[in-house]
């Protein structure tokens, strides 16, 4: 059985308007979203800024209510769970945020910041916390000094790592990662990553791995979803997806990774037109309308939902996209 299984999930946000300030309109930020993400597992979540990828982050660990769908977390249905409902479920479901001088509060040290997942939880005495802090800021290779400090006594990459360490605190099974480095320095950035491995291997988490680099994520994950305009275009094994891309959007992304030789030369895919509004997206095929494809008017009447075409290798077929 899955971990968490996600059911054609929807989150639409009301674009209010007019003197008394009505739903006039809806921004489709994520729109028919499904996938499943087994123990152990890292599912890449690949997409230009915009497509809902961290929109999709949040409702699965229920920062957001969904529109319409379903999430199954290790069974059970947390879509419509009320808040007192989901609190125990938050020990098993935690979020490592993109920025970290936002998500960690500047006016709490970094034993008050690690220590509240215990207190809310109610997990613990106060001396068996302390412990734990300990553990846990070596656990991310910082000194037990650090825990007396505040954030901003931090680099950048420090701060993730405190991040990472309030994520796994109460030892979860699922932690949505949102684009857990790309606010880091490139120096930093293969450290933090090699350190969610390695908390993968020691702790069997499973991570939602969120980012803008089709580079990054395959060398995080197992499988990757690429994500455009709130809907998954493509869905496939890592070596799969990127060995045998089968959509143009996931061919342009691949081609938008940069090779460290100069004197290299390839063919491009290159994206024209802009990105449609998820207010008012095209009917049919909205990444065929962006390219103004010759067969984007055969899309309108297709069935566009995800089609397996070898195993475990799913993509949205249509004639504008499909060679």
């Amino acid at each position: 059985m899955a971990l968490l299984t996600v059911q054609n999930l929807k989150q639409h946000f009301p674009v209010r308007g007019g003197v008394l300030m009505r739903a006039v309109a809806a921004c489709k930020a994520v729109d028919g979203v499904s996938f499943e993400l087994g123990t152990g597992e890292t599912l890449g979540l690949v997409g230009e800024s915009g497509c809902g990828k961290t929109t999709l982050g949040k409702a699965v660990v229920r920062l957001l209510k969904p529109t319409d769908g379903k999430i199954v977390f290790d069974g059970q249905d947390i879509t419509h769970a009320s808040m007192g409902e989901l609190r125990p479920m938050r020990r098993h479901v935690q979020m490592i945020f993109q920025d970290p001088a936002e998500s960690l509060n500047p006016r709490h040290t970094v034993r008050d910041i690690l220590m509240e997942p215990f207190i809310v939880q109610k997990i613990g005495t106060s001396a068996e916390r302390v412990k734990w802090v300990a553990e846990l800021l070596d656990k991310v290779g910082l000194s037990a000094s650090a825990a007396d400090k505040f954030p901003f006594e931090f680099s950048g990459g420090q701060r993730q790592r405190i991040g990472i360490a309030r994520a796994i605190a109460l030892k979860p099974k699922l932690i949505v990662c949102d684009e857990p480095v790309s606010a880091l320095d490139v120096s930093v950035q293969s450290q933090v990553l090699n350190l969610l491995l390695d908390l993968q291997r020691e702790m069997g988490l499973s991570y939602l791995f969120i980012a803008h680099g089709l580079s990054v994520v395959k060398h995080m994950s197992d499988r990757v979803a690429v994500m455009y305009l709130g809907k998954i275009m493509e869905l496939a094994p890592a070596e799969e997806l990127y060995r045998n891309p089968r959509h143009a959007y996931t061919k342009a992304l691949l081609d938008a990774i940069p090779v460290p030789d100069p004197a290299r030369r390839r063919e491009r895919h290159l994206l024209q037109g802009d990105v449609p509004s998820p207010i008012n997206p095209p009917p049919g095929c909205a990444f065929g309308h962006r390219m103004k494809h010759p067969n984007w008017e055969q899309s309108v009447s297709m069935d566009l939902s995800l089609k397996e075409i070898s195993p475990g290798h799913w993509v949205q077929a249509c004639p504008c996209c499909m060679e």
